[in-house]
């Protein structure tokens, strides 16, 4: 019997390619929002930027921990 689709490997790249789905999502939810509140208010730019810029890193923030938790076992 022949296995068709064998996972060979480390599978912590596997959880690793999972788990950054999320804050790529967040990533472009963020900008994509910004971009309409931009449109819509743009005397607002500062505080839209500022809030941006931290929703990004925390986004990114999840994503750097994804990527060392398959090194931590």
């Amino acid at each position: 019997m022949s296995n068709l689709a064998a996972v060979t490997g480390d599978l912590g790249s596997i959880g690793y390619g999972l788990a950054a789905i999320g804050p790529g999502v967040g990533v472009g939810i963020i900008f994509g929002n910004g971009t309409q509140a931009l449109a819509r208010q743009p005397e607002a730019a500062g505080l839209i930027r500022s809030n941006q810029i931290l929703g990004f890193v925390l986004c990114e923030a999840l994503a750097l921990i994804g990527l060392v938790m398959p090194f931590v076992y």
